[in-house]
């Protein structure tokens, strides 16, 4: 088994959420057409193209995934001048680069976090990959996780975290508001952050979001530069009936943070981070190309 195989491997056991699952995602789908023999090196980047834009229909917003793939596919797009064989191997490095950067990513993020923690009382919603790494590394005097219907993956988050020593409370997804009382931290992942920090995550973020809000409570967001869109929430494409099930949008002016492994930014920060990493752009440009960029 390759090196690259294996990292792949190893995310497979990992939780199927968060942006493990999109990385490990990612990596799969274009890894898979970059084994088959393409006839040139423009129909491989085309081909490789074409699964990207299929394996975007399957998340909400959009970003995250061209956030995931971009770098890949931008790679292979602008070396379309590279024999099929090169750039096969270029396409297998940038795939492995994607992979060790999002774990490098959780790491940052998490040491970012460990001040807000330290003591603390956090509330969560949903299960982010992200926020358990942050979690595990600085453990919280408590911690309550909503039960985040209509999935209700937070029962299994609470499980993991507790096999993990962790002091946690499941919330019903009704109570969560009032637990805020208690909280001195609301601390969720991301599906996407959009360019002018509106967020899209799982249904029940916002009313969270409004109830820190009222109580003074910083509402921060975990979330790798992979999830960030280089458009704004207007922009994205529509959630259709089941996305709009699961996931909504929450506001800037609810935010208080977002922290990602390139540092913090408020709301309105997180166009000047999109703009200095320019594969954000190329990707989503190369997924959906009538975008308004």
């Amino acid at each position: 088994m390759s090196a690259l195989a294996a990292t792949v491997e190893e995310l497979r056991n990992d939780r199927e959420h968060g942006a493990s699952w999109m990385a490990r995602r990612a990596v799969e789908a274009l890894l898979e057409v970059n084994k088959e023999p393409g006839e040139n090196t423009d129909s491989l980047v085309d081909e490789l193209v074409k699964a990207g834009r299929e394996l975007s229909e399957t998340r909400p917003g959009v970003g995250a995934i061209a956030g995931a793939a971009g770098r890949i596919l931008a790679a292979a797009n602008a070396h379309r001048y590279l024999d099929p064989a090169e750039l096969r191997r270029l396409i297998d490095e940038e795939a492995q680069g994607l992979l060790d950067g999002r774990r490098r990513a959780g790491a940052s993020i998490a040491i970012q976090l460990q001040e807000r923690l330290a003591g603390g009382v956090v509330l969560t919603h949903s299960a982010s990959a992200t926020v358990r790494e942050a979690l595990l590394h600085t453990p919280p005097a408590r911690a309550m996780c909503t039960v985040s219907e209509p999935i209700g993956e937070g029962r299994a988050f609470v499980d993991e975290l507790r096999a993990e020593g962790l002091n946690v409370d499941l919330v019903e997804d009704a109570d969560a508001p009032l637990a805020l009382d208690d909280a001195t931290l609301f601390l969720v992942g991301a599906d996407t952050v959009f360019r002018d920090g509106t967020l899209c995550n799982k249904i029940g973020t916002t009313v969270l979001a409004e109830a820190a809000t009222a109580r003074d409570t910083p509402v921060v967001v975990a979330c790798e530069i992979v999830k960030l869109a280089p458009i704004d929430a207007a922009a994205a494409p529509e959630l259709n009936a089941a996305e709009r099930a699961l996931f909504e949008m929450t506001p800037p002016h609810l935010i208080t943070e977002i922290v990602t492994e390139e540092g913090s930014v408020s709301s309105d920060g997180v166009g000047a981070l999109v703009d200095r990493t320019p594969y954000l752009r190329e990707g989503y440009a190369l997924l959906l190309p009538t975008a308004a960029l």
